[in-house]
This record gives C-alpha cells, sequence and structure tokens, in this order.
C-alpha cells in the first residue's frame, strides 16, 4: 500500500476473499465477504437472509458481532508485520441500532488506536439504505510469534 495507508501489504478484497475466508470457517458460513480496503479501513458485507436472522425474522445480534469481528480481525492481521506478529480478539461490544429484515449489511472497521501491543477498531454496520444498523468497539492483542525451535 502507499505511504500513507495503515496497512503494511496491500491487498484486494478479491485476495481477502480467496486467502481469508476459508470453507468451513463461520464467515463462509455467514456468507461475509471483503467488499472494500481503502488506506484507512476495509469493509465488508453480509446477507440478511435464513442464515443471520433471529426467530423474529430481523438481523442477529450474534451475526452482527461475528461480522464486525470478522472485519476488524483481518484489517487488524494487515496492520502488523505478519512475518513476526498475530492478532487474537480481546473485547467486542455492540449497541444494535435498528433492526434489518433483508438485503445486505456493511461492515467498515476504522482504528482509533495502532499500538505494538494492541489495537482498538470502530466497527459501524450500516444496512443497504445507509442506514446505521450497529456500532462496536473491538480491541485486539498484537501477539509475538514463537521463534522457531522455542515453545
Amino acid at each position: 500500500m502507499s505511504a500513507s495507508s495503515i496497512f503494511t501489504t496491500s491487498i484486494t478484497p478479491e485476495e481477502l476473499n480467496a486467502s481469508q475466508i476459508v470453507e468451513g470457517q463461520m464467515p463462509r458460513h455467514l456468507g461475509i465477504e471483503m467488499i472494500a480496503v481503502d488506506s484507512d479501513s476495509m469493509t465488508a458485507r453480509m446477507p440478511v437472509d435464513h442464515r443471520t436472522i433471529q426467530r423474529i425474522g430481523i438481523l442477529h445480534g450474534g451475526a452482527s458481532l461475528a461480522l464486525a469481528e470478522t472485519v476488524g480481525s483481518i484489517a487488524a492481521s494487515y496492520c502488523i508485520d505478519r512475518e513476526t506478529s498475530y492478532i487474537v480478539g480481546q473485547e467486542i461490544n455492540a449497541n444494535h441500532i435498528r433492526p434489518v429484515r433483508s438485503g445486505y449489511v456493511y461492515a467498515k472497521a476504522t482504528p482509533h488506536h495502532l499500538g505494538r501491543s494492541s489495537h482498538v477498531w470502530e466497527i459501524k454496520i450500516t444496512s443497504d439504505e445507509g442506514k446505521l444498523v450497529c456500532i462496536s468497539r473491538f480491541t485486539v492483542a498484537v501477539l509475538r510469534k514463537p521463534e522457531s525451535g522455542k515453545r
């Protein structure tokens, strides 16, 4: 990416979808796909369908959190040296603002803090109409990979 990007590696949504969202993992089951990578954010979308609604026919809050953590984790993992470090989620919270019954929801992750040992991300989830559906804050720990041969 350019010098003004927060990401350490240039990556496209197509490359992310091929490498990050693999068969058998939650993002694939929920239909999550990456759709945009900007210099300071990543965006994913998820369908509101039989996989992601609750019993009364609206988007399940847990599905919103899975979407938020997916896009936040992928974004955070591209803000570190992937050769020496990795990230894990520490805390996530959400405020559910309005229901959605159909279409897609879009989650845009932007950082509030990119430190050496932790990141804090804001993820805003919006509807097809651009209305705020959910806002989430996601904290990740940045951990060092073990040196080869050591435990």
